[in-house]
């Protein structure tokens, strides 16, 4: 930072608390905004809106996502979710009847700004994408990141939300769904409960609410030998893999250290001829 005006801003920066004032002028500036729209940008940072809201991007599994503001932006830790299910995608491809002209269905639930959607077609190869979110506006934003690459994003509340063909036909079915216990949200940075949904936070009173619906109704919209995975802490994923199971899928529960990124998965079993997929 060389000129008056980036050091004018790192200066803001750090005055409002943030921690890599530096790096964030640098995004700022490099958006090409000036003067009063430069300002604009800036205030809204130094008033605490996410930089990503503020940008209007940002970075998911090496890819850059629209976001817009009030909208949850994708967390880094998620990237551990979104590879996962990449790995069971590639594997519903690889294990699909010889002859097959269908590729894999992967459907995003609770999908934001459908992060998690273009992370695993962008690493899982052709796809039948599709996602859904109850707020019309992050189902703004994901149709910006998902339809470019044929995916297809609906409004509505979970499986609501999805076409009836669907039903059975999934291979692999992601979802960040709310956890954050109610009582625990005025604990988390400003940056989150003043500026993100509340929809996409709140998880009720033991933070799994939106686990316990998801995980009731999956095995019907799951491919034989298709995977439900669900994002938790790693206090919730005993509780959230038993509402897995008694959903009628068998649930094991993996975690990544260096993300610090907890998730279930649930499989179900093949139990009808031409099922594939992961087992």
């Amino acid at each position: 930072m060389t000129t008056e005006t980036g050091i004018e801003i790192v200066a803001r920066l750090r005055t409002a608390g943030c921690v890599f004032a530096e790096d964030e002028a640098a995004l700022l500036l490099e958006t090409g905004a000036t003067g009063a729209e430069l300002e604009e940008l800036v205030e809204r940072r130094v008033t605490g809106e996410p930089l990503e809201q503020v940008l209007g991007w940002a970075e998911f599994a090496g890819l850059r996502m629209r976001v817009l503001p009030g909208v949850f932006v994708p967390r880094r830790r998620t990237e551990f979710l979104a590879a996962e299910a990449a790995s069971l995608a590639k594997r519903a491809a690889e294990t699909a009847p010889v002859g097959s002209e269908h590729p894999p269905v992967v459907v995003d639930i609770c999908c934001g700004v459908g992060a998690i959607g273009a992370a695993i077609a962008d690493a899982a190869g052709p796809l039948h994408l599709v996602a859904a979110d109850l707020d019309p506006v992050a189902v703004q934003a994901a149709r910006l990141n998902l339809e470019p690459i044929g995916g297809l994003v609906f409004e509505g509340d979970l499986y609501d939300a999805l076409p009836a063909e669907l039903r059975g036909r999934v291979d692999v079915l992601a979802v960040n769904a709310p956890y954050v216990p109610s009582e625990a949200i005025a604990t988390m940075p400003p940056e989150a409960r003043d500026h993100e949904a509340r929809m996409a936070l709140d998880g009720g009173g033991d933070g799994l609410d939106v686990h316990r619906r998801v995980a009731a109704s999956a095995r019907s919209w799951l491919a034989p030998g298709g995977a439900l995975l669900i994002e938790t802490s790693v206090r919730q994923a005993p509780i959230a893999a038993a509402f897995f199971e008694q959903g009628g899928l068998a649930a094991r529960i993996l975690h990544d250290d260096e993300a610090d990124a907890t998730v279930v998965i649930g499989v179900r079993g093949a139990d009808r001829a031409g099922g594939h997929g992961p087992s």
